[in-house]
């Protein structure tokens, strides 16, 4: 079946590229910071004024190196990282009288889509130490460890569920801002220094947790998070009630056609997934999309500059409203029933908790559910490794990524929570460099002591 024209022209990158004499002239803006402040608000600490001093010389090759050797995910970072709240946020120039700050994230894309169009191999494989590392989780973090655990020398195994490698990346972010070719080239890259990915492997199905702790030296937990959690209404079971998460892979995954959603959306839910799953919708062919948050515009947990991309999308926001009950008709969504909501003291991450206010209920008519309201935790299987966790959010030692079995160490989303935001892919990325450094430490010491 073919795709639509418009539907796949909606699904193209949004934000184009720098032609090369843009990318040229906007890297000889930058000041080239000794102390530079980018740096500091980089999560995997890019050395910015190098790669961008690198563009202005024409070093195409060497700005790839130096920003992927500290973000083994660097080119889909450099579309999806919070730029304006990161790096750019803190240029020196956004303090300079009628300047502005330097373009970090499209220079560093332009470096990036280099090396990919260029076909350029960045990284070598390390001499082999002779361990075996397994990696559970092939997404940002997973992948950023077993990048820099093979330029170590160490033999890694990535077990991945799904039959790409990226996680969140690959499926879980819409393909007008960051197309899967370029987290597949991100995995290509790791697995060209010797990495071999298992994919189609789920382990606590596929393979026991028992059997990687027996056959792997150590192991690497970085599963990220599951599908979306229930509404616990009445009414969830109806045809046209859709997880966030699982309409975004359709996107990606699926021959995308102007009959997969409705004419009329709602999203319930306020972050960066249910911003994803409205813009999807609207440019999926429907004619009204509104997302419903229980809270205020100002206790959104999304990105600044993903509100602003909904809103030109034509996606509207109503504040203030849960959900209490779907209706349907011959098994299908109908409508959706809501009650009014206020807010009152704040919560255990500091945002004022919605409280319902009595007798408010109302009634609007809608086509489609999306459920964007956060994702569960793969507690099963953190227990069958021997964790200890809080609510799904594994325990570390500090500063070592070591959990409470010493011969798992965990990294990205399953230890990140209990915070005013979401993790970043940025930050997902640090987690997995760090955490290899720090299996890296503990098989040297092991081999030490042995």
């Amino acid at each position: 079946m073919s795709v639509p024209h418009h539907i796949q022209a909606n699904f193209r990158e949004v934000v184009p590229a720098l032609k090369a004499k843009e990318a040229i002239d906007e890297a000889n803006r930058c000041l080239y910071c000794y102390d530079a402040p980018c740096i500091k608000a980089c999560p995997t600490s890019i050395d910015i004024p190098s790669f961008i001093k690198k563009i202005a010389s024409g070093n195409l090759l060497g700005s790839a190196r130096t920003i992927m050797d500290a973000n083994p995910v660097g080119a889909s970072c450099a579309r999806v990282c919070p730029t304006e709240e990161l790096c750019e946020g803190a240029c020196v120039l956004n303090h300079a009288s009628g300047s502005r700050a330097i373009m970090i994230g499209l220079l560093q894309r332009h470096a990036t889509d280099w090396a990919i169009e260029s076909k350029a191999s960045l990284f070598s494989k390390g001499e082999d130490t002779g361990k075996r590392v397994a990696i559970v989780g092939a997404g940002p973090a997973g992948l950023s460890a077993a990048r820099e655990l093979a330029r170590l020398g160490h033999q890694v195994t990535v077990f991945e569920a799904k039959e790409k490698a990226g996680g969140l990346n690959t499926y879980g972010i819409v393909s007008f801002r960051l197309p899967q070719s370029i987290s597949l080239w991100e995995a290509e890259q790791i697995e060209s220094l010797g990495v071999e990915f298992r994919t189609n492997t789920q382990v606590g199905v596929d393979i026991a947790p028992a059997e990687l702790l027996a056959n792997y030296d150590s192991v690497l937990l970085a599963t990220g998070m599951g599908y979306v959690p229930s509404l616990q209404i009445e009414g969830e079971e109806l045809e046209g009630v859709l997880d966030a998460i699982a309409l975004v892979e359709e996107t990606k995954t699926k021959p995308l056609t102007d009959t997969m959603m409705g004419k009329k959306v709602v999203v319930i839910g306020a972050g960066n997934t249910a911003i994803d799953a409205a813009t999807c919708s609207k440019r999926l062919g429907a004619e009204q999309v509104q997302i419903l948050y229980r809270r205020t515009e100002q206790e959104m947990t999304c990105y600044e500059f993903e509100y602003e991309f909904a809103k030109q999308d034509g996606v509207e926001f109503r504040w203030l409203v849960a959900p209490v009950r779907i209706l349907g008709e011959n098994g299908r969504v109908t409508g959706l029933e809501l009650m009014r909501m206020q807010l009152g003291e704040p919560d255990e991450k500091g945002r004022k908790r919605p409280v319902s206010i009595p007798d408010s209920q109302f009634v609007i008519e809608v086509d489609a559910v999306v459920k964007a309201i956060g994702q569960t935790r793969y507690l099963e299987l953190i227990e069958s490794f021997g964790m200890e966790h809080k609510n799904g959010i594994v325990t570390i030692e500090d500063g070592t990524y070591r959990t409470s079995n010493p011969k798992v160490f965990a990294a990205g989303d399953v230890i990140f929570g209990g915070g005013k935001t979401d993790a970043m892919v940025v930050d997902a990325a640090n987690h997995g460099k760090r955490a290899a450094a720090a299996i890296h430490q503990a098989l040297n010491d092991y081999t030490l002591q042995v």
